[in-house]
């Protein structure tokens, strides 16, 4: 078999051992949500209802913080739940209806700029998410909404020391047709909200139109100076080199022999002086 054929049977045989499933590979925010819930559904099997239990991440998932509650729906709609940042106030029932409820609770850390971003803004919190599943199913994902005066309350404790009287940050919802919705930060570091989802803080960017200006008027003044500066080296250094050679010229004309000149029609020529040694024609020598 050839180097090349035996090249194309690896490839294959390494695409079929190591599938492309990972969220992190292609930063897919549904299958990443999928994948977290059967990889916990996966290390815990059989969740005891009421108690929330944390899950280590894959390895390629590194920084994320993923945590699972089984909840029974009467003991939902008398008594909410409380969990990690989420506060989910009691009467709210799922849809569609099942008797028994998976929460996942998601804090994607350092991972949360690689699949939410928000244009023209830049997150200050981690991205985290709370997401409701049927427990009877174990695939279906149902929706939890209030409609009710008690929201839910999701909590962000680490924004207290970024806080910034000239900076206004904005609660931010990741809707899961990609949509946005904006809200604003509560007294307590906490946003105020109605569905389930995922949520961040944002400010807006720093404009950097007067950095640019700045820098680019800066530029120009730097440019205009030099190129005087090359002009004037430019003169000194002609006047000197003119200098040099007619300082040259004179020297070597005091030197030289000085010619007498004599006019010619209209041009003047240079003539030499008289010839000291008179010629002689050898007739004049006689025997």
């Amino acid at each position: 078999m050839a180097i090349t054929d035996w090249l194309i049977v690896l490839v294959m045989l390494d695409a079929w051992l190591w599938p492309p499933v990972r969220g992190s590979d292609s930063y897919d925010r549904d299958s990443l949500d999928s994948f977290l819930y059967h990889y916990a559904q996966k290390k815990i099997p059989r969740p005891r209802a009421g108690k929330v239990f944390d899950v280590i991440p894959p390895s390629n998932f590194s920084g994320m913080e993923v945590s699972i509650v089984r909840l029974t729906t009467r003991n939902f709609w008398m008594y909410g739940a409380r969990y990690r940042a989420f506060a989910i106030p009691p009467g709210i029932l799922p849809w569609p209806y099942t008797k028994r409820i998976d929460i996942l609770y998601q804090n994607l850390g350092n991972w949360s700029s690689y699949y939410y971003s928000v244009p023209n803004y830049t997150l200050i919190a981690p991205v985290v998410g709370f997401l409701a599943y049927d427990s009877n199913r174990r695939s279906m994902n149902i929706e939890l909404k209030t409609e009710g005066n008690d929201p839910f309350i999701v909590k962000f404790p680490s924004i207290y020391s970024k806080k910034d009287g000239d900076v206004t940050m904005k609660c931010v919802r990741f809707d899961t047709n990609g949509s946005l919705e904006f809200s604003s930060v509560t007294v307590e570091s906490s946003c105020v909200v109605r569905e389930q989802g995922h949520f961040s803080v944002v400010v807006p960017c720093k404009s950097t139109k007067g950095k640019a200006r700045k820098w680019r008027i800066m530029g120009i003044a730097a440019g205009v100076v030099g190129l005087m500066l090359v002009l004037v080296i430019g003169i000194v250094g002609y006047k000197w080199i003119t200098r040099e050679k007619m300082k040259k010229m004179e020297r070597e004309s005091e030197r030289s022999e000085v010619l007498d000149t004599i006019w010619i029609g209209r041009s003047r020529m240079p003539s030499a002086s008289g010839i000291r040694t008179q010629p002689v024609f050898e007739s004049s020598y006689l025997p």
